[in-house]
């Protein structure tokens, strides 16, 4: 399936108002890059093109004009992909990512037995200076190792960052917010130590209280904890 036959399918599904409402939630596209179509259309675009085994064809045909373009290279290379594959076809496409939902949208499952190498890829995303790269590796720590017993060390790297840019403190508030679920005593601490950036502070401590994952008590504490 070439481009423009993709291109055609994403216009023949194009909701207006999803367009609208998609604008508004990215605002840092141009709202002639988006064409309007919902994710679920978006899925099964990506299952088509991995039936047919037209996949990685579209992953070379960087870069993308349309959001929804993007969003399906996302989802290709979250589906199921030989590891050093993956590797590759991830730093071919972080460049390209300008926007929060497509960052959020290349979720790749990764294996217990790849989670060693595929840090040492995080700490060189973490480092970028693209937003969005920096956003993605903030977002696999998130997803893959806050469960971990050595969770200090992922948090100390995550914690280091120190940036202007809003969408890459909002991913490591979101992340802190879930490490504190995922293990209160540790990461407590980081706030108690008020080394954090005030927004990426406030913020973590927002997104736990409005969490129901947190506990009533918990919350009580962390809102003694602003600044």
């Amino acid at each position: 399936m070439k481009k423009i036959e993709i291109y055609k399918i994403l216009k023949n599904n194009q909701d207006l108002k999803y367009k609208e409402f998609t604008s508004r939630l990215i605002p840092n596209i141009d709202p002639d890059a988006i064409i309007g179509v919902r994710m679920s259309i978006l899925r099964e675009i990506s299952k088509t093109l991995i039936r047919n085994n037209n996949h990685e064809l579209f992953l070379k045909s960087l870069p993308h004009q349309y959001l929804e373009e993007k969003q399906i290279h996302a989802i290709l290379l979250s589906s199921k992909m030989d590891y050093l594959v993956l590797i590759k076809y991830i730093n071919q496409f972080l460049p390209y990512i300008d926007n929060w939902a497509t960052s959020d949208a290349l979720n790749p499952k990764i294996q217990e037995s790849d989670l060693d190498d595929f840090y040492h890829h995080i700490l060189k995303w973490i480092n970028s200076n693209h937003e969005y790269t920096v956003r993605f590796g903030v977002y696999m720590m998130m997803k893959n190792y806050l469960d971990k017993p050595n969770i200090n060390e992922y948090l100390d790297e995550i914690t280091k960052i120190k940036s202007d840019k809003y969408y890459i403190n909002m991913m490591i508030a979101w992340t802190l917010a879930e490490a504190l679920y995922i293990n209160y005593e540790i990461t407590i601490k980081y706030l108690e130590k008020k080394n954090l950036q005030n927004f990426v502070h406030n913020k973590t401590i927002q997104k736990a209280i409005e969490s129901r994952k947190i506990t009533k008590e918990r919350k009580e504490y962390l809102k003694t904890l602003r600044v």
